[in-house]
């Protein structure tokens, strides 16, 4: 397994999900520098730091270092050319994890756009860079003059978006079908490796890959549930992640954009999480789908491996996150199945309460 020395911020929190996602992009963390800010302006982080981090390189020989934070070219050049080392910052580990992970056709060209908007971000500072005589890497993309290397990135991304336009179109035909038929669309979502796949799993009889690390799920699969004794059609979507930024939401649209027309949104909160880790998930995901303009009513908030918490700590947790007395909230356990029919049934209820089409005479007429 490769090897990484991650760069961190100084608490426990954001060192945990940092080192997951190394290990998610196959890296074990062999040190961590945690600072308490990440934002200086030569290296992205101070002297002192920086000379910790040449002693560490010389001393266990890692593969890369990890910047648990959004680098500039030039930081990301001026690191890189002190240690004599690959630096990735936290979205290019994020996009290394997602090019790893994608294995269809349509999550290939997400990751790939993904890609793309990440370099045309950077572009103009890496020809500024290029025509000084320096050559800070081009992601994997080749090597091209100055001259023609935004073009490029540009004509790629559009050849990118074409062929995502057309499978958006696809599901949109999809979608007017399944109307047709009078199906009721749900849609799980939820902050990364918080037990979506597993719920999926347990609810469709499927057997999808499941594990505790980070973006299982980059595809949207799509099976026919039992909720509250009627038929729907339930997609599992990729997980989202704090500071996940807007261009990978926008490459990943035409996936995400199932919870857009789900009659109702199962939310899937992981409940044995810290107090502190579980306010700061929830927040983001409330912020994710409020970014995708996903109707709030028609949420369902499932506190998911409640098995796994003590006597009245998921009730607490529920006041932490104010949906204390929250009709639309209830505690789950994918892995046991415990309160799974009750959560279908709350999920029928506002796909009902939203309009959607009850399924039950399209689906004796199939």
């Amino acid at each position: 397994m490769r090897t990484a020395i991650l760069v961190s911020y100084d608490r426990e929190d954001a060192v945990a999900e940092a080192a997951a996602l190394c290990d998610a992009a196959g890296y074990r963390v062999a040190h961590v520098v945690a600072c308490r800010f990440l934002g200086r302006p030569k290296y992205g982080v101070g002297e002192e730091a920086v000379a910790r981090l040449e002693k560490l390189a010389e001393e266990s020989g890692p593969d890369v270092v990890v910047y648990d934070e959004v680098l500039k070219p030039s930081q990301n050049y001026n690191l890189a050319s002190r240690l004599h080392l690959t630096v990735l910052d936290r979205e290019a580990l994020i996009l290394e994890i997602f090019e790893g992970r994608a294995s269809s056709a349509e999550s290939k060209l997400q990751v790939r756009l993904a890609q793309l908007r990440y370099e045309m971000s950077r572009a103009r500072e890496r020809v500024r860079l290029a025509r000084m005589g320096e050559q800070p890497g081009f992601m994997g993309i080749g090597k091209f003059e100055v001259d023609v290397y935004h073009n490029d990135i540009r004509g790629r991304m559009n050849a990118a978006r074409a062929k995502l336009a057309k499978a958006r179109r696809q599901r949109a035909l999809h979608r007017a079908g399944r109307r047709r038929a009078g199906f009721g669309t749900m849609s799980l979502a939820g902050y990364t490796s918080a037990g979506k796949t597993t719920l999926f799993n347990r609810l469709a009889g499927e057997s999808k890959e499941r594990a505790p690390g980070l973006f299982t799920t980059l595809s949207t699969t799509t099976r026919r549930v039992a909720a509250g004794g009627e038929p729907y059609l339930l997609s599992d979507t990729v997980g989202f992640i704090s500071k996940l930024p807007a261009y990978m939401i926008e490459a990943f649209r035409s996936t995400l954009e199932e919870l857009l027309h789900a009659d109702a949104i199962l939310l899937v909160i992981d409940a044995s999480d810290p107090p502190a880790e579980l306010e700061k998930k929830f927040k983001s995901c409330m912020r994710t789908l409020a970014e995708l303009g996903a109707p709030p009513e028609r949420t369902v908030f499932a506190l998911n491996k409640a098995d796994l918490a003590g006597p009245g700590e998921v009730d607490a947790k529920a006041g932490l996150l104010g949906l204390a007395g929250e009709k639309k909230c209830i505690a789950v356990s994918a892995a046991s199945g415990h309160n799974v029919e009750k959560l279908m049934g709350l999920a029928r209820d506002v796909a009902e309460a939203q309009g959607g089409a009850s399924p039950a005479g399209a689906w004796r007429r199939r």
